[in-house]
């Protein structure tokens, strides 16, 4: 019965049909076990799939395991925590080695991840703050994405404007980002948060650019927004074009993708500024921290993904246009040293 049921699992596991990438039969030479046969089993279960930050991470996190020969079963997010709760005890089922879990509401998480740890599943956390001793945390530097950020929009506008300010609370991400605000409003009273506002949901851009219409409606005077996630400055833009106030207003961001690209450099775009990693880099840096775990190597609990700053002056100087210029012309954007070993390849971007 039991091997029947491991076959049976394997094979779901491996189909197709539920976004697997294909195991490489004759193993990895060199690795260490059980890398070295093949068939090793890693299951991502995301919060959020919407938008191209995560689906680039998505796509980083297969290309490390199909260069480590890895069978990476990917759970798409819904937003959905009791979703993401059933997906991580699927993933416990079918016999994955390790889970990565790629964002989520910790409160909803944390009973489901210790019955994986119980049953000797590596478990891996990207911007989810699981708190747990045997769990690594992999993380963007969100202080420093907020940091540069910042510091540019100081550079660029002085240290006194009134602020519109995008953030939804109860996100490690944004939480962290949040604190660098805060430090930063501190430290410059001139800097005033005129408003607050922002939603994480499917249709985050468009549900933002709706409360971002009523907050500059409300509040004329606002010449900078921080919002430290793409998909709140995107819909910030949308409200500022819609509003026709772009030519008055900074937008100042993190993250980026393609997309991002090419709204920040087109004419008369606000948003001028984002400090980002290569959500590719990190995705396969998740990857690799799940490997060495089942290896048996040693993980440290905090694993930093540092980022750098982008301009839209940069962007349009380099004639950037996609993602895959950004990283070419800015090297630093492209790699990350953390947590790998010389028995794992380099994944192809």
């Amino acid at each position: 019965m039991t091997s029947i049921l491991r076959v049976m699992a394997f094979t779901v596991f491996s189909s197709p049909l539920v976004l697997s990438q294909s195991v490489a039969a004759a193993g990895l030479a060199g690795a260490p076990a059980p890398f070295d046969k093949g068939g090793v089993k890693i299951a991502l279960i995301s919060y959020i799939s919407a938008g191209d930050f995560f689906q680039a991470y998505q796509a980083g996190a297969q290309a490390q395991a199909k260069a480590l020969g890895v069978d990476l079963r990917i759970f798409p997010g819904r937003q959905n925590a009791a979703e993401q709760r059933e997906q991580i005890l699927q993933a416990v089922n079918l016999g994955a080695q390790a889970i990565v879990i790629d964002h989520g509401l910790p409160e909803s998480l944390s009973d489901v991840v210790q019955q994986a740890l119980d049953k000797g599943i590596k478990v891996v956390a990207f911007d989810v703050n699981l708190n747990n001793p045997k769990i690594p945390q992999v993380e963007q530097s969100d202080h420093k994405l907020a940091e540069l950020a910042l510091d540019q929009a100081i550079k660029d506008n002085g240290n006194s404007f009134k602020a519109g300010y995008a953030y939804v609370a109860g996100f490690a991400p944004l939480d962290r980002r949040n604190e660098i605000w805060d430090k930063v409003k501190a430290a410059n009273s001139g800097i005033v948060e005129t408003a607050r506002f922002g939603t994480v949901s499917d249709t985050t851009a468009t549900s933002t650019a709706d409360q971002a219409k009523a907050v500059f409606r409300a509040n004329p005077d606002i010449s900078v927004v921080f919002a430290p996630y793409d998909e709140f400055a995107r819909g910030v833009k949308l409200a500022a074009a819609d509003l026709g106030i772009s030519a008055k207003l900074k937008i100042y961001s993190a993250d980026i993708s393609t997309a991002d690209i090419q709204e920040i450099v087109e004419d008369g775009s606000p948003w001028v500024a984002t400090s980002a990693t290569n959500p590719a880099v990190v995705g396969a840096v998740s990857i690799r921290a799940a490997a060495l775990q089942i290896a048996g190597e040693t993980v440290p609990h905090q694993i930093i993904v540092d980022p750098v700053l982008v301009t839209q002056k940069q962007l349009r100087d380099a004639n950037v246009k996609t993602i895959e210029d950004l990283a070419k012309k800015i090297p630093s954007f492209s790699t990350s040293s953390a947590v790998t070993a010389s028995w794992i390849p380099s994944a192809a971007f």
